[in-house]
């Protein structure tokens, strides 16, 4: 997900918060946001609504990273449905999806776009 060039970036952690190949949660604008970190990919952070609408729990950021058909996703840790990294669409079910957040890394300064 790509921001405006005029969008206002707010620092949300360092790159030392992060966990290669992994998740972890953040608190950003009144929510849970999980954090990925995936060095070598052309985006490296993504960064996805953390509650799993499937269980109710804010769970996310402590699935597991992978790749289905040729897209990045992160698999419920609960019930298992994957969540891709970059839409926030549920890939065994069409009409659920998580938020997606722009975010990049600026020097060691992981920043994500505010409302």
């Amino acid at each position: 997900m790509t921001a405006n060039p005029n969008t206002v970036w707010t620092k949300l952690c360092t790159k030392a918060d992060l966990i290669p190949f992994s998740g972890v949660a953040a608190w950003h604008e009144d929510q849970q946001v999980a954090l990925f970190y995936l060095p070598g990919n052309d985006t490296e952070v993504f960064a996805i609504g953390n509650h799993d609408p499937f269980s109710g729990a804010n769970v996310l950021a402590r699935g597991i990273v992978g790749d289905l058909k040729g897209e990045l996703v992160v698999a419920s840790p609960l019930y298992k449905q994957h969540f891709s990294l970059t839409s926030g669409a549920c890939l065994e079910d069409a009409g659920t999806r998580v938020p997606v957040w722009p975010v990049r890394l600026k020097g060691d300064d992981v920043e994500i776009v505010s409302a």
